[in-house]
């Protein structure tokens, strides 16, 4: 009897001591992790409040650890600055590797885990830099986040749209925001568009900032970033395109709305000549285009799906009551949906000969099309 009572009061007892070392055990796992991100804060400023209570003592950990990979320079002695340059869209990955590769860093992994803490990882500017290789790599992150770096770098991506262009501006470090781009690309003042592009009497910039990446600097103003790429747009596309295109019967805002169109439609650029074979057998038939890049453009911005490009259509979408409406309207729509690049262009001034009337998308993810010359082999072509 006496060793029954006894059991069970050791057992409480077991799980009394197990209960209070989990306790202990809890309660310093809390003060760590509250503890970590004011240590690392000595050395490397105060974390990002945008991480969880676990992430801030994570990132703090790791940056103790790589203590020395972070805050002692590759060379103290230096005197000669490395040139270094951040293109736009250039991920933090690449950077932190570029660094690395250049021997300004020592750890590209430490570096990434610093800007993570930091939080600057999504502040990092594009543009030409000059490191000093006796700054260490917390110095070199600050160094890259610096808005008076002498020249930027942007990019305009083919088959943009006016607005995507506005968005990559507002963030590229240079003082222009998306508003003040998209009323200058409407209302151009004297002296931005080119002598030989004034006879168009562009009231859109739509369609005529070339493609291709720009230096500016970082001073540069709205007007100039717009002249600069028109500029490109009137050397590039050459007198022996214009008079090609004049060949296929269109003029030059003619030939860039159609170009701007088989650059939505083409994924690959070897497809442009055919694509665009495709649209000039159709226009001369008198069938209408058909094409839903231009009814994405007439739907405008998706809030749900967060792009200007709606996909997929619905049978409601192709209805769309705008002249940009291809499968509606005949002919070209009113004028250019995105910034062609000079492939689509060159595609629309020396298209393919073919007998094709129709395309659409192979089903193998390739990006690729089959091309066919009746509405049944079109339909036959679909994917299963």
């Amino acid at each position: 009897m006496t060793a029954k009572k006894r059991t069970p009061s050791c057992l409480r007892i077991f799980l009394f001591t197990l209960l209070l070392f989990g306790c202990i055990g809890l309660a310093g796992g809390f003060a760590l992790v509250e503890f970590l991100p004011r240590l690392a804060a000595n050395d490397f400023g105060p974390v990002n409040r945008g991480l969880d209570i676990f992430e801030r003592a994570l990132y703090s950990a790791r940056l103790l650890i790589q203590i020395n990979d972070l805050l002692v320079p590759m060379d103290p002695n230096a005197k000669n600055p490395t040139p270094f340059r951040i293109e736009d869209g250039e991920s933090v990955n690449l950077i932190a590797l570029h660094l690395e590769n250049a021997g300004l860093i020592k750890d590209s992994g430490a570096f990434r885990y610093y800007l993570i803490y930091s939080g600057s990882d999504t502040n990092l500017l594009s543009g030409d830099f000059s490191i000093p290789p006796s700054l260490n790599a917390v110095e070199i992150a600050r160094l890259l986040q610096d808005a008076n770096a002498k020249v930027i770098t942007f990019r305009i991506l083919a088959g943009w749209r006016l607005e995507e262009v506005a968005a990559g501006l507002a963030v590229s470090g240079l003082p222009v925001t998306a508003d003040e781009f998209l009323t200058a690309a409407a209302n151009p003042v004297f002296g931005v568009v080119p002598a030989s592009l004034e006879a168009l009497k562009l009231d859109s910039m739509e369609g005529f900032l070339l493609p291709g990446t720009y230096r500016f600097k970082r001073s540069t103003r709205v007007d100039d970033v717009i002249a600069q790429a028109l500029l490109n747009f009137d050397s590039q596309v050459t007198d022996e395109m214009r008079q090609a295109f004049a060949r296929q019967r269109l003029n030059l805002y003619e030939a860039v709305t159609l170009a701007s169109v088989v650059q939505r439609e083409s994924m690959v650029e070897d497809e442009q000549p055919t694509i665009a074979s495709v649209f000039f057998n159709r226009l001369g038939k008198d069938m209408r285009l058909e094409t839903d890049p231009t009814v994405q453009y007439a739907l405008g911005y998706n809030t749900t799906q967060k792009t200007w490009w709606t996909n997929p259509l619905s049978l409601d979408d192709l209805k769309e009551n705008s002249p940009y409406n291809t499968y509606v309207n005949p002919g070209l729509p009113p004028g250019p949906i995105d910034m062609p690049g000079l492939s689509a262009l060159r595609a629309v001034a020396f298209p393919a000969q073919t007998p094709y009337l129709f395309f659409r998308a192979k089903c193998d993810g390739s990006g690729r099309h089959n091309f066919s010359i009746t509405f049944e082999e079109h339909l036959n072509n679909g994917c299963p």
